[in-house]
């Protein structure tokens, strides 16, 4: 009898069972490397930032993120990064300052900055391009990353960890709690009657019992509370640039232009008539501020009035003409080549003429200055009129080169700014313009010099010599906890700078007293 052997079925291995569908969530590359670098970050920023001050521990938490983003992308990474990598150089800059400034002023603008320019960097890490942003397309970009960077944790945490295997796992600790809870009385019975046994041994325990474990308990809690906000914060960051982008997003393509809807005889009629406006009143600028008697103010006002009401009405007439110009430039219809040049050229006269008006503001201000003296807001106020002044400057640049690069010009001029009014060291400088601002003997309002952050006490060391400050001794009041001892993390150039000089000045007293 013959028999034949039929073959046995092929039985494909089980799959292991899918992840729950979670199409809300983004997808992540290399989630698990992510989530742990983010913990690890986390860690790091409770360690650097759990402190009064921040010193060099906030450059130095920017690094920190910045080399994990760089080495999570890897090579890869980086390639696609490139064309956007110069953001690191602001973003390194300003954070850098937080370690040498000390004005309470400069640190928020810094860390706000940062912050700014760190949104942008992940936005950008693997596509797109910032300059091809329109004016809108900032903010836009800053919020929408700071949004959707809260999906990136639970999607880390979905990618990495089976939470199908915890939970299956999960009967296999009752067993171990029961234990646990019979293991307590019987211990307790026990450390009480060998207590009784031995001094030594019951002075041990007795150290025990006296812990605050309610304190310490809560002060674990609020340190883990900070480690797993600054985790949730990382993983949001590096989740962000890591993404696998799935559509189109802003900075991938130009911004579209908007369709013309005004006529150019109307947009012309709006552009000379609001020139022969700012004209007139150019002339009367420039005849009075720039060539005539601008040592006091017009007739009939105090510096005061004449400074302040000038001044803001100024500011808001040069904003909404920038805003005026970029709306004309957007809006207006030009066919042919020379209605492009006569908008262009009467366009350009607008804010020709919108830079005197600022001009107007910046001497209207450095009349008051003169009179009252300087102070944060009017030497703030300094450099946003320069800056308004630069962006209008470039605004009639793109009428006639590349207007869709306005919007990175502008950008690009904020962050000098930024690091403009850090390189002049506001503080520093008050001190020494109103040190040396009138007469020799004329005095000054020592009361507010010395309410300035540390950043001025190396000038007000150098000013005691003028007459117009106090001595060492009062100088010292007022700076007591610029020398007070602080953790490497908290070290910052402009304390340690004010405490040598405070230092110097003391043995240079003393030296010439003895």
């Amino acid at each position: 009898m013959s028999s034949t052997l039929s073959p046995m079925p092929l039985v494909a291995p089980s799959a292991p069972p899918p992840l729950p569908s979670t199409p809300w969530l983004p997808q992540a590359r290399a989630p698990r490397r992510t989530l742990v670098a983010a913990l690890a970050l986390g860690v790091l920023a409770e360690v650097l930032l759990d402190r009064p001050h921040w010193g060099v521990s906030f450059p130095l938490m920017a690094l920190s993120l910045v080399a994990v983003l760089v080495g999570l992308g890897g090579r890869e990474g980086w390639q696609r990064a490139r064309p956007n990598a110069w953001l690191l150089a602001p973003l390194l800059a300003v954070a850098g300052f937080v370690a040498v400034r000390d004005s309470p002023w400069l640190v928020v603008l810094n860390v706000l900055t940062a912050g700014t320019l760190l949104l942008l960097l992940m936005h950008f890490w693997g596509a797109g391009r910032v300059q091809r942003l329109g004016l809108g397309g900032y903010p836009g970009v800053v919020l929408g990353t700071a949004l959707r960077g809260l999906l990136h944790p639970p999607a880390l945490v979905r990618d990495s960890v089976d939470l199908g295997a915890a939970k299956r796992q999960a009967p296999r600790l009752m067993p171990f709690a029961r234990g646990v809870l019979l293991a307590v009385p019987v211990l307790a019975v026990f450390a009480m009657l060998l207590s009784s046994a031995d001094a030594m041994f019951a002075s041990a325990v007795q150290r025990v019992w006296s812990v605050d474990v309610g304190a310490l308990l809560g002060a674990s809690l609020i340190r883990g509370m900070g480690v797993f906000l600054c985790a949730g914060l990382a993983a949001s960051a590096l989740g962000h640039a890591l993404r696998r982008r799935t559509g189109s997003e802003a900075g991938e393509a130009e911004v579209a232009p908007a369709s013309p809807r005004l006529g150019l005889t109307e947009a012309l009629t709006l552009i000379l008539a609001v020139d022969a406006l700012f004209f007139a009143f150019a002339g009367f600028q420039v005849a009075y501020l720039f060539i005539g008697d601008a040592s006091s103010p017009a007739p009939g006002y105090s510096y005061a009035e004449y400074a302040r009401r000038g001044f803001f009405e100024l500011m808001v007439v040069s904003m909404l003409t920038l805003g005026l110009v970029m709306a004309l430039a957007r809006w207006t219809r030009r066919e042919s080549p020379l209605a492009r040049t006569v908008f262009q050229a009467g366009a350009s006269i607008m804010v020709a003429l919108t830079l005197v008006i600022v001009a107007s503001a910046v001497q209207r201000m450095t009349l008051y200055e003169d009179a009252f003296g300087y102070t944060r807001l009017r030497l703030f106020t300094h450099v946003f009129m320069f800056a308004l002044g630069v962006v209008l400057a470039w605004r009639g640049v793109t009428l006639w080169w590349r207007p869709e690069r306005f919007a990175v010009g502008a950008f690009v001029t904020a962050l000098g700014a930024v690091l403009a009014v850090n390189v002049i060291n506001p503080d520093a400088l008050i001190v020494r313009l109103n040190l040396t601002r009138g007469e020799p003997g004329a005095s000054v309002d020592s009361e507010y010099l010395h309410s300035l952050s540390g950043d001025a006490v190396p000038e007000l060391v150098r000013g005691l010599s003028s007459g117009k400050l106090e001595g060492v001794a009062h100088l010292k009041q007022h700076y007591v906890d610029v020398c007070e001892d602080v953790s490497w993390p908290e070290w910052s150039l402009a304390r340690w700078r004010a405490c040598r000089a405070l230092e110097s000045a003391e043995e240079r007293v003393s030296a010439g007293g003895s």
